[in-house]
């Protein structure tokens, strides 16, 4: 019997509650996010959010899922989803937004066709 899994590809990557990442991160398959990044991330796969979650920078994914805080640039190729525990400042990129009840979006959206909507790499940071 096949398992029902959301997830197109089986790698998954955590970051476990209580730790800090400084810097960009980039993952051919999943992010679960339920600690701290102070910088960007990408995916191939999808990216969640979990409700102790933090990110200060832009998220690129097919399929992205917040229940924690973030702060910057929401970019999906198919669809974003705020749970109700959600706090989001900045910009909503994607095709799909739903918006659980309780969830907080201070910022502006785009909804857009998917072949229109970039995957950003990220760029190293150079401090001077």
């Amino acid at each position: 019997m096949k398992k029902d899994n959301s997830f197109e590809n089986n790698e998954l990557t955590i970051l476990s509650s209580g730790v800090v990442l400084e810097g960009n991160m980039k993952c051919s398959g999943n992010i679960r996010v339920d600690g701290t990044i102070n910088g960007d991330i990408v995916a191939e796969g999808n990216i969640t959010i979990g409700t102790n979650g933090k990110v200060i920078g832009e998220i690129s994914a097919k399929d992205i899922n917040i229940g924690g805080k973030v702060d910057g640039i929401v970019r999906a190729q198919n669809k974003v989803i705020l749970e109700s525990k959600t706090i989001l400042k900045g910009e909503i990129i994607t095709k799909i937004l739903v918006i659980e009840a309780g969830a907080q979006f201070d910022g502006i959206s785009k909804m857009t066709s998917a072949e229109k909507i970039p995957i950003k790499t990220p760029q190293t940071i150079n401090l001077k």
